[in-house]
């Protein structure tokens, strides 16, 4: 028996040693001591399942003791192996052909293994192993090793493991003996082995690679005593740390085996309670995470092929390595910060399935949860934690690669030591196949979904971070999978909420003048992302790009074949907020706009998707993005884009905007020194011409757009909007197309529908007098009690009605432009510019005496008419804050560039040449206009009998035209002869304009009697808003006609002057029916009156203007008071003749005094003034009355009901008065 022992320890130990003959044993009883041997690599590399990309280059073993147990208990109890220390090296094999040439030679001395589970094998499975102590170095290269030097290569891992026990066990992993432990198999049709792992400490101490010591970059970071570069950062000194110390855990180990004990499967799940790393320093830190770069890059490298080393008979079809780590604890201290990361429930898992020439290998994630703080901070912050919102209940999202990816190895199903219940904050799936397979099958797919996620952005963190991600994950393009591969990602996140705080009180934070106020209601802003998803493939399908009608782009059309040369992405988000966080002491309620945790919704978009395809010209791998050459496609989409915003919240936002720029530039800085990006510079030196790609286009769709502005944001007031801007089915588009020479930049714009309305100012206007009356806010207020809206600007759509019986909408903006630009100023008679723009049914309500009350009310205009206080200030920020590069101009052309596009050492340039074009040709026509001039009369008419705006126009004088044409193009004449040359650029660019308009009609305002309620005239002709009854059509007959031709006149004597001269060629001027005036004396003088109104108010918004742009030393103060009493001047002059009086009757003209028609205007105005008064005394005594009833009923004291009779008492007095001065008028 001690023979047939012995033949199966020698069978054994000839598999796992190097050159091992019997002669080595020296029994002594029954043990056997052996020392300095060496293990088979190849052997323990498939033991263990390690990945092929890593080779055992070293494994020895120092005192090796092997205790036999009794003869008669050799099938129950184990064989038991003692070894004082093992050193194992493991390092990435950079050269897969030479390792298989190598491997191959020494796997022939391998012993065959398949014909059936003998005694040896049985002997073999029951050993137990006992390590006093495991050293294993693990070096990786990460695809970095020749870039930027050692200093950037990943630092080597020093794994130490102490007491370290593998014994065997029964299915259930309880300790039996081994015939007990081998009856599970003895009714199966595999054979199973069941092992159990323990160690009671393990360390894992991070060690400089070798050759920094001599890289040139260390040497130069020795001579500075600080070790740190120009942003603060410790980069290059590493001198070695511990990263993870006295670590227990445990492992449970299935084997599984045919009946003629071929490997089958093997799977390792490992267990650790905690992982706790108490300090590790700042390089310690960019060490570690260049390390796991450098790891990941090893695992999943796709030029490896499974059957590159030949693995030994102990190399199974099926693999599956998964770990589990309950808490992890990790702590970077250093002298200037201190982070600390808490992870729960962290598992991993991989697991592989091969058939000995491709491997498909499936590696998931799971995060229970994550905290990271930044305890250095006062006070402490947590950047990084799961949200407060309650937990989604939706079962985990398991891919359909990841669904039965191999049978289960471990008979029992699950083990214990898996995820705990729930779903998991992070779970990533990927699956990969080795060797990466050509196109069109896929080498990686990877799905990544994330549950609710708050991020809070403090700077100094952020910088910090940033610089070590910049620093730690690099990773060469092509290093882990080849460029000809294709590969697919998904990531899924329900809930985003990014809280970016800003004091505008400190000065490194805010970029306002000393004058400004330094206290904001806001203090600092959040970002709220709902059901975000991003998708990268090839085979995607996009659908708003509609690629299947570009023709440029039929490669990238559904069916054709994928390969690397494409690129496909979209991003999807179901909501996006921005929201301003407003400070303790300004919360409150009563706002719409203010949510329950005080945020202020400042905007907000709604079913948001953005589309990329690009392709590259050749066919080639795309590695550039974008491909020079090539084809790139963006479209971007919005159901509702919403937008909330005061003067406050805009001077906050441009705070905010300068401190994010002025974060970015610090960022920039941090990754200056990256290797990687040193590379892309220097490979994206050349021309321009050679980077962008060849055709190019971008697309913005918006559905529905609300902006308004408010008058406050203080969450006190109610919301006060001052301008409501609505519009409907915006659609924009630009292309970019390259012509050889030259290159073509196209745009459209349409838009369908848009309405402006700004805040009912009520009296709020200027007197005749022009002095400013001043306006008061809550003159006028809807039903809801928020202040009612006038409509100044909006569209009436038309339908073009075909012979079919469709119909089309016609947009109420519509233009085209195309400019060619060549590259080369040698190409000049190739620069043209094409303009098209359509712009109809427009409405304009209101005029220039409501627009200086605005101007007032928004603070654009001050009392004294120049420029108001909030512009003063907005200004003052403008000039001091980072929207002030933006208006600083820069020099088309470049010194020390030549007009041919060279520079001056006769190298090629880059730019452009940007010049004014050789052939223009514009063309703008506007459709179906109206402008009505609305006085204080109209807007108290609307206010008494009307409140919506149907038929508005209709009751004031107004404005239309049929269509007006603006045609500017270059001297059609010029036309070459065929023997001709070309006379080479022309002078101007424009050398002919024709203005046309047609259907010009000016109409009184028409009597209510004439209107019904509907909004519908007698004759049945529909006006605005309301559903068509008839189609209201311009009659093409009436009206005006004009037309004017205007050309430049060439004069010989003033060949050198720059500035054209331009005469009138052609002027046509006619009538199509004839023009039926019917006038009153009163309406005439009423038009007068607004007239001069509007002349008024248009010369002191003139003058304010100036004054804004701080003209009024270089135009002179006399100019200035001619402006602001522009109206008064000039038609006080028109009606001060004697000679000119005006008739009472309607067909008749006759002279009067101007006197009357003075007295006349100030009667009429005063009328309209008490009218006004009356109308808003009623409506305070209409609320006095509701106020005291409310009051009676409710439980207050009667000291307020006192308060509220007085009042009433009061506003009866001043009725009385009112009723005096009516009857003295």
């Amino acid at each position: 028996m001690e023979s047939i022992l012995g033949r199966a320890l020698e069978y054994t130990l000839k598999y796992w040693l190097k050159s091992f003959s019997r002669d080595q044993f020296k029994w002594q009883g029954r043990t056997v001591q052996l020392s300095n041997l060496d293990i088979n690599g190849d052997a323990l590399h498939a033991s263990l399942g390690l990945p092929p990309a890593l080779n055992v280059t070293t494994a020895k073993v120092g005192k090796f003791e092997i205790i036999l147990p009794s003869v008669s208990n050799v099938q129950m109890e184990p064989i038991v192996v003692q070894i004082d220390r093992l050193d194992l090296v493991l390092e990435e094999n950079d050269d897969i052909d030479a390792s298989r040439s190598s491997s191959s030679a020494s796997s022939s001395t391998s012993i065959a293994k398949g014909s059936g589970y003998g005694f040896a094998d049985k002997i073999a499975d029951g050993m137990t192993i006992q390590i006093r102590t495991v050293n294993l170095l693990l070096e990786t290269h990460g695809g970095v090793r020749r870039r930027g030097g050692a200093t950037w290569a990943p630092p080597m891992a020093s794994i130490t493991i102490r007491n370290l026990l593998l014994y065997t066990t029964n299915e259930t992993w309880e300790v039996v003996n081994l015939k007990e432990a081998r009856d599970f198999s003895s009714e199966k049709k595999f054979i199973y082995v069941f092992k159990k792992l323990e160690w009671e400490h393990l360390s894992i101490d991070l060690l400089p690679h070798p050759d920094m010591f001599s890289d040139a970059n260390f040497a130069c970071s020795q001579e500075g005593s600080s070790r740190k570069d120009e942003d603060g950062a410790k980069r290059v000194f590493f001198g070695g740390e511990r990263f993870l110390e006295g670590i227990s855990g445990e492992a449970y180990i299935t084997i599984q085996r045919t009946e003629l004990n071929c490997p089958l499967g093997l799977e390792v799940q490992l267990h650790i309670p905690e992982a706790v790393c108490p300090a590790l320093s700042e390089p310690g830190l960019r060490a570690l995470l260049r390390f796991f770069t450098g790891l990941y890059a090893c695992l999943n490298r796709g030029d490896v092929n499974p059957n590159a080393q030949q693995h030994s008979r102990e190399a199974a079809g099926r693999s599956l390595v998964s770990l589990v780590v309950d808490h992890i604890f990790l702590c970077i201290k250093d002298a200037e910060f201190q982070l600390e990361l808490l992870m729960q429930s962290l598992f991993f898992s991989r697991a592989s399935v091969s058939d000995g020439e491709n491997a498909k290998l499936l590696t998931r994630v799971m995060i229970g949860g994550l905290f990271l703080r930044d305890t250095f901070s006062r006070p402490p912050c947590t950047l990084v934690q799961p949200s407060m919102l309650a937990a989604s209940v939706d079962i985990p999202n398991i891919p359909n690669f990841g669904k039965n990816f191999c049978p289960p190895i471990y008979p029992l199903g699950d083990q214990r030591w898996q995820l705990s219940g729930g779903v998991p904050l992070i779970s990533l799936h990927s699956l990969q196949l080795l060797p990466s397979p050509n196109p069109p099958t896929f080498a990686s797919r990877t799905v990544v979904d994330c549950q609710p996620l708050m991020i809070h952005l403090q700077e100094e963190s952020c910088l910090r971070i940033s610089s070590f991600l910049a620093d730690g994950i690099v990773v060469n393009p092509g290093s882990v999978l080849p460029d000809s591969s294709i590969n697919s990602f998904l990531f899924n996140l329900k809930g985003l909420d990014v809280t970016v705080p800003l004091e505008t009180g400190k000065p490194c934070h805010t970029a306002r003048s000393c004058n400004m106020p330094s206290q904001s209601s806001f203090a600092g802003a959040r970002l709220h992302i709902e059901d975000l998803m991003f998708s990268e493939s090839p085979s995607l399908k996009l659908r708003l790009l509609n690629l299947e009608k570009d023709a440029a782009c039929f490669c990238l059309w559904e069916g054709q074949p994928v390969d690397a040369s494409q690129k496909k992405l979209t991003a999807v988000a179901s909501l996006i907020s921005l929201s301003l966080e407003t400070c303790n002491d300004s919360t409150g309620g009563g706002s719409s706009l203010m949510e329950s945790s005080g945020l202020w919704r400042c905007v907000e978009m709604k079913d948001l998707c953005l589309e990329v395809a690009m392709v590259t010209a050749d066919g080639s791998p795309l590695t550039n993005v974008p491909p020079p050459g090539g084809i790139v496609r963006v479209g971007i989409a919005c159901q509702q884009y919403l937008s909330n915003t005061s003067l406050e919240q805009l001077f906050f936002v441009l705070d905010l905007y300068a401190y994010f720029g002025r974060v970015s530039e610090k960022i920039a800085k941090v990754g200056k020194n990256n290797p990687l990006k040193e590379a892309r510079n220097e490979s994206a030196n050349g021309p321009l011409v050679d980077k962008v790609p060849g055709d190019t286009a971008v697309s913005l769709a918006v559905k529905d757009l609300l902006l308004r502005f408010l008058e406050s944001s203080s969450p006190g007031i109610q919301e006060m909007p001052l301008v409501r801007f609505t519009g409907e089915d915006l659609f924009i588009k630009v292309t970019h197309r390259s012509l050889g020479g030259a290159m073509a930049v196209s745009s459209s714009l349409r838009w369908d529908s848009v309405e402006v309305d700004c805040a009912d100012t009520g009296n709020d206007l200027v007197n005749e007098n022009g002095s400013n009356l001043t306006p008061f806010r809550n003159s006028h207020l809807d039903g809801n009690g928020c202040p009612q809206l006038r409509a100044v600007f909006w569209v009436q759509n038309r339908r073009i009605y075909k012979s079919n019986g469709d119909s089309s909408l016609v947009p109420f903006l519509d233009i085209a432009t195309v400019h060619v630009i060549p590259y080369s100023a040698q190409d000049i008679e190739c620069h043209s510019l094409n303009v098209s723009a359509c712009v109809a049914g427009v409405r304009l309500g209101g005029g220039m005496n409501y627009t200086e009350a605005l101007l007032h009310r928004f603070g654009i205009l001050g009392p004294d008419g120049g420029p108001g206080e909030g512009l003063t200030k907005g200004l003052e920020h403008l000039s001091g804050g980072p929207l002030a590069k933006l208006f600083k101009p820069s020099p088309l052309i470049v010194d020390g560039h030549r007009e041919n596009g060279s520079s001056g050492d006769g190298k090629d340039s880059s730019l452009l040449y940007l010049g004014a074009p050789d052939d223009v040709d514009v063309s703008i026509d506007l459709k179906d206009w109206l402008f009505a001039l609305e006085g204080a009369q109209e807007m108290a008419d609307r206010r008494l009998h009307d409140s919506e705006d149907s038929c508005r126009e209709e009751r004031s004088w107004h404005t239309t035209f049929q269509s007006m044409h603006v045609k500017a193009k270059s001297n059609p004449k010029r036309v070459m002869d065929g023997n001709a040359k070309p006379h080479g650029k022309q002078k101007y660019p424009i050398e002919l304009v024709t203005v046309g308009m047609e259907g010009l009609q000016i109409l009184k305002p028409m009597d209510r009697k004439g209107i019904l309620h509907n909004g519908i005239f007698e004759k049945g002709i529909l006006q605005n808003g309301l559903p068509e009854k008839e189609k209201h059509t311009f009659d093409k007959n009436g009206g005006v006609n004009l037309e004017v031709d205007i050309v430049t006149c060439e004069d010989e004597d003033d060949i050198d002057d720059a500035m054209a001269k331009w005469a009138v060629e052609n002027l046509k001027f006619s009538i199509g029916q004839p023009i039926e005036a019917i006038v009153t004396k009163d309406e005439l003088q009423y038009l007068a009156l607004l007239c001069k109104s509007e002349v008024d108010s248009m010369g002191r918004i003139a003058a304010g203007v100036l004054r804004i742009l701080k003209l009024e030393g270089s135009i002179g103060s006399a100019a200035i008071s001619q402006l602001s009493n522009l109206g008064t001047e000039s038609f006080d002059k028109i009606f001060s003749r004697d000679k000119l009086s005006w008739g009472s009757s309607s067909s008749s003209v006759r002279l009067s005094p101007s006197a009357n028609l003075n007295g006349t205007n100030r009667i009429s105005c005063l009328e309209s003034t008490v009218a006004s008064l009356e109308e808003v005394l009623l409506d305070s005594q209409s609320n006095c009355l509701s106020l005291a009833t409310e009051l009676s009923c409710a439980e207050s004291s009667a000291e307020h009901v006192d308060k509220v009779k007085q009042l009433s008492q009061k506003l009866d007095s001043i009725q009385n008065l009112l009723n005096q001065l009516r009857s003295q008028i």
